[in-house]
């Protein structure tokens, strides 16, 4: 595989401004269709009382990202204190509205829909990380939710690379959703009877899990861990530059973030319904290869 064959490039330079319907059509189908769409030209500038912000010295020591929710105006994951980590949370908040105004002009059609989740900041370089393979986010997988099932919402994230000098954001990115699925479904267990129940009565789950979040768990976990796929499956590695900024549903989309840091990302959810070709989403993808309804 090739670079080519996993992002689609688009040249919008501004987050406002306005987007061509031909653009828009373009960014849309290549999403849907599990590419990366690629911004190699949309920085996202800091002010200069943002940049010390650049020091993952900033980050507590049990996290690897820093997280700002919308909802609750609350900053996660940090060591700073008062005046600090409001200059922090406003820098969040002003990328996560950023990303949702590109996103809006970018997909109108799923503006009704579309619900803006957390938005993270990641200041520390990921290569040499030390943590368990299930956690490695260099290992390729699709993204799940553990403790919040979606039921088949999508996951869409938008990222920017942010990184004083040249550092790189290096990712892999694999094969589509279809085929991984074909071959990793068989290996899975299904849902226990009660399972959903007891996880949602003890507070381990917001809410029960679906057959399909049973499922994309079960795809997650079981991928990162066949280390023969790791090394053999298809895959292209794409480098993306500071002031890139980047997209794609990471539910569908198997990546494996390599090295790198100080990127931001903004995370959405949008229901199946919303999408142009509904068909395409991985829920619909399992449906039809579990012969059964999941969620």
């Amino acid at each position: 595989m090739n670079a080519s064959d996993v992002i689609a490039e688009l040249p919008i330079t501004d987050w406002t401004g306005a987007i061509s319907p031909e653009q828009a059509a373009t960014a849309v189908t290549a999403l849907e269709d599990g590419r990366v769409v690629v911004l190699p030209a949309l920085p996202f500038a800091l002010t200069a009382a943002e940049t010390p912000f650049l020091d993952a010295g900033g980050l507590d020591n049990t996290r690897k990202n820093i997280s700002f929710d919308p909802k609750t105006g609350r900053c996660n994951g940090s060591g700073y204190q008062g005046a600090e980590l409001e200059h922090l949370s406003a820098m969040l908040q002003r990328y996560g509205r950023s990303a949702e105004t590109l996103v809006h002009h970018l997909f109108p059609g799923y503006v009704p829909a579309l619900e803006r989740a957390r938005t993270s900041f990641r200041p520390a370089e990921i290569s040499g990380r030390k943590t368990t393979p299930r956690h490695d986010d260099r290992r390729l997988h699709v993204d799940a939710f553990p403790t919040r099932p979606t039921h088949g919402r999508r996951i869409l994230r938008v990222f920017t690379n942010v990184a004083p000098g040249d550092i790189k954001r290096q990712w892999r990115v694999g094969e589509p959703f279809e085929p991984f699925a074909r071959a990793f479904l068989p290996r899975l267990r299904p849902l226990l009877p009660g399972q959903a129940w007891a996880m949602a009565t003890l507070g381990l789950t917001k809410g029960r899990r679906s057959a399909y979040d049973h499922l994309m768990l079960g795809l997650h976990d079981t991928g990162k861990l066949d280390t023969g796929y790791q090394d053999n499956a298809p895959q292209a590695h794409v480098a993306f530059a500071p002031g890139t900024t980047w997209m794609c549903f990471t539910d569908q989309v198997l990546h494996a973030a390599m090295s790198g840091r100080c990127a931001f990302e903004q995370t959405f959810h949008l229901p199946v319904s919303a999408m142009a070709d509904p068909a395409k989403a991985p829920i619909k993808v399992l449906e039809r290869l579990a012969g059964r309804k999941l969620a």
